[in-house]
């Protein structure tokens, strides 16, 4: 199948999603300079398209590549297609969700959310041909939690305009995945997850699997904003790819459900605001940033967390918003824009900066590349917001090492 792109050349705006249109992934790059704003809706809805269009046709299985290590492509095929929607959806649902949305992105959002709700059905449905495996193996435990991430993200757009039949089967998919026992480590979030969405969209979730992910997780609390992947420290990105976004909305919504007490959300907000100023600081004056630990192929998803702090106005006092945004968007650029990036078709390569196979993990297939969304969460704050709004200030880093007077840091 050939790609169908979203982007039609409007020049520095926003391009309206346009599925007929064939066009090669190089074309989708605008051409013109881009306000911030408008450049991460190009490049958020380049990234997205092929996983959205395939899934909405029932064509994911067929036209999707499974790029792996040699040797694991056949067991990352039975979990790569809930990989590749569930990511995709979860930094794509901000912007679904935003109802006040520039004029120039409306189009584009209206068919966006047209084509999530449809590829969510095709995927939850037994009798479709992209129908998605929630029980085999362990894995679709971790993204049926990304997919009920995304929903908890976009509660208007991706479920309360889904049709009856089909938030039943998405229910029936998300209990399905109880059979799945998971690792004593982060991966008790994605339990968690799955719940607190049933709990918001049922009335009815297993409390103890939230409550359960919560305290091991406050006990592995190692100090200054910082979690543990289970008891043990580990020098990677996970505090950010999973741990403190999770966390964060997981007790959100029982907060929100009458099941929480504010004041241990309260806490979790102030850790959070910690953890949203080191990320800041690991970014590097040219918009890399340390490559260490697991999971690299996520590309600018290591930057989630720092993305949903800006999305939910939780940044600390000393970090503009105007400063955040053009970090972001310098580790953006610096991820997404390298030579081979992207296929010839417009699907991820694994990598960090271009296509690099060696980056992936035996667990890391084309799918698992679609988490590099979770970087545009902000997407879902209106463009009068200071996010959008602010004059763009130099980051922490490139201060700093341009020789400028900056305080010192310090820890919570």
């Amino acid at each position: 199948m050939q790609r169908r792109s979203f982007l039609t050349g409007l020049g520095a705006g926003v391009s309206v999603l346009a599925l007929p249109a064939a066009v090669s992934a190089a074309a989708a790059v605008p051409t013109a300079t881009p306000t911030d704003r408008s450049y991460w809706v190009n490049t958020l809805l380049r990234v997205a398209e092929p996983v959205l269009a395939a899934t909405a046709r029932n064509q994911l299985r067929a036209t999707m590549p499974v790029a792996a290590t040699p040797g694991h492509e056949a067991d990352r095929r039975q979990v790569t297609h809930l990989e590749a929607l569930g990511r995709t959806l979860a930094g794509l649902a901000p912007w679904l969700e935003l109802t006040a949305a520039p004029a120039a992105e409306r189009a584009a959002q209206q068919r966006c959310a047209e084509l999530a709700r449809q590829a969510i059905a095709n995927a939850v449905n037994p009798q479709a041909a992209d129908f998605m495996n929630f029980t085999q193996g362990g894995q679709p435990v971790v993204d049926a939690a990304f997919l009920a991430h995304a929903l908890l993200r976009a509660p208007n757009q991706l479920w309360e305009k889904l049709p009856t039949a089909t938030k039943q089967q998405f229910t029936t998919a998300l209990q399905s995945t109880r059979v799945i026992k998971p690792y004593y480590s982060n991966w008790l979030l994605f339990s968690a997850m799955i719940e607190a969405a049933l709990l918001r969209f049922t009335g009815s979730a297993d409390l103890m699997r939230m409550d359960y992910a919560i305290k091991e997780h406050q006990t592995w609390y190692k100090g200054d904003g910082t979690y543990g992947d289970g008891p043990d420290y580990h020098w990677d990105y996970y505090n950010s790819y999973v741990i403190q976004p999770m966390l964060l909305d997981v007790v959100g919504a029982l907060v929100a459900a009458g099941k929480e007490n504010k004041e241990l959300l309260e806490k979790l907000q102030a850790r959070a605001r910690r953890y949203a100023a080191v990320q800041e600081r690991l970014i590097a004056p040219d918009g890399s940033f340390a490559a260490f630990g697991r999971s690299l192929a996520y590309r600018c998803g290591a930057f989630q967390h720092l993305a949903q702090a800006s999305l939910q106005q939780l940044l600390p006092a000393e970090l503009p918003a105007g400063q955040v945004r053009n970090a972001l968007t310098a580790v953006i650029r610096r991820t997404l824009e390298a030579k081979g990036t992207f296929d010839a078709k417009g699907w991820l390569q694994i990598g960090l900066c271009g296509h690099q196979p060696g980056i992936g993990e035996q667990y890391i297939s084309t799918g698992s590349l679609y988490l590099c969304t979770t970087a545009f969460l902000p997407l879902g704050l209106p463009a009068a917001d200071a996010f959008w709004s602010s004059p763009a200030q130099p980051w922490t880093a490139q201060r700093i090492w341009s020789g400028q007077n900056v305080k010192t840091d310090h820890a919570l």
